[in-house]
């Protein structure tokens, strides 16, 4: 098989900003697979810069990466693309959003190749998936946070991006605007443990579902203490990147959010979701600010999940692609054959 790619950007409607950053702009890598019969598979890589990722470490991943799929044929099942994910994997450990890329494309060629949706591909049932949430990013201008939930009326979930001195002013001011409404918190590790112990009684008290990562990556001690006595479940991001990760989370959260720029494939995104499963947690489904070539690829595997943040892309002003769409927060596949993206 052949690797190709291109490079573009793309912009959210407004600035993006979470605890630790905001952001106008996104660069991202659009990957096509060619076998030799001439069919062609896509996927997105959606570098972050927090996985110490950009475009050009996508690129130069790429190059290894195009070297090791020249020696494939075009795949024949999901088993032959995980064994091509392993090998994908030893070869560029860290470039996980390449990866990821690589691997929709394959599936993306796969589904083609058996004319069926990558769902199908999976046993999947789309009708089971759950709706997405929408996410607001940190503002401390009520104005502005009343412009970014009115983007947002015809979805029945949203997500707050928290992680800022203007916390508890965002989740009172939400829950006034937005009284019926379920609400999520995402604090991208931006609280010590006692914020996070202050802040989970605050989000219960105002009827939040769940939070993202309220504590650094790397402090599972933290987590497990905060899971002792947070009202509401905690579910970890960042401190959960691929399956190897889930057995020493298991008692400190109380579910994981699979991405697949960090896992690196549709494979990896599965096998997060079962043995998540084996271990009695609750799986999400996120994504980064993607466009929605990325965004379908994982909106293929939704039914796997409890919860969806595939919002990405309903975030944008210029996506380049069509793809998965989204109806009062409820994801909608694409029935043609792959990923079903134009």
């Amino acid at each position: 098989m052949k690797l190709e790619q291109d490079r573009y950007t793309i912009h959210p409607r407004a600035p993006f900003s979470i605890s630790r950053s905001t952001v106008t702009a996104y660069e991202r890598v659009r990957v096509r697979v060619r076998d030799d019969s001439g069919l062609e598979g896509w996927g997105e890589a959606a570098p972050n810069v927090y996985y110490r990722e950009t475009a050009d470490t996508v690129l130069a991943s790429l190059r290894a990466l195009g070297s090791v799929l020249s020696r494939y044929p075009t795949p024949r099942s999901l088993g032959h693309i995980a064994d091509i994910e392993g090998e994908l994997r030893s070869v560029v450990p860290a470039g996980a959003s390449a990866r990821a890329a690589v691997s929709a494309a394959l599936h993306d060629l796969l589904g083609k190749r058996e004319n069926a949706p990558v769902w199908r591909l999976f046993g999947l049932d789309p009708m089971t998936a759950p709706p997405t949430s929408f996410t607001i990013a940190i503002t401390e201008d009520e104005g502005d946070l009343r412009r970014r939930v009115d983007d947002a009326r015809s979805y029945p979930l949203l997500k707050m991006k928290l992680g800022s001195e203007q916390d508890e002013w965002i989740v009172r001011t939400m829950r006034r605007l937005e009284p019926r409404k379920i609400m999520r918190a995402d604090a991208n590790a931006g609280w010590s443990l006692e914020r996070a112990t202050y802040m989970t009684a605050l989000l219960a008290e105002h009827g939040f579902e769940l939070v993202e990562q309220p504590l650094p990556a790397e402090d599972l001690d933290g987590l497990r203490r905060l899971k002792a006595v947070a009202p509401i479940p905690v579910i970890a991001d960042e401190s959960c990147r691929t399956a190897a990760d889930i057995p020493g989370l298991h008692d400190a959260v109380h579910g994981i959010n699979i991405k697949l720029s960090k896992c690196g494939g549709l494979a990896e995104a599965a096998r997060m979701a079962r043995d998540a499963r084996e271990h009695g947690m609750r799986v999400m489904l996120g994504c980064m600010v993607e466009s929605s070539l990325g965004i379908t690829a994982a909106a293929h595997l939704a039914p796997l999940a409890d919860y969806a943040d595939l919002d990405g892309a309903a975030l944008l002003s210029d996506d380049p692609f069509t793809g998965a769409t989204i109806h009062d927060g409820i994801i909608r596949l694409p029935t043609g054959p792959g990923l079903g993206v134009k």
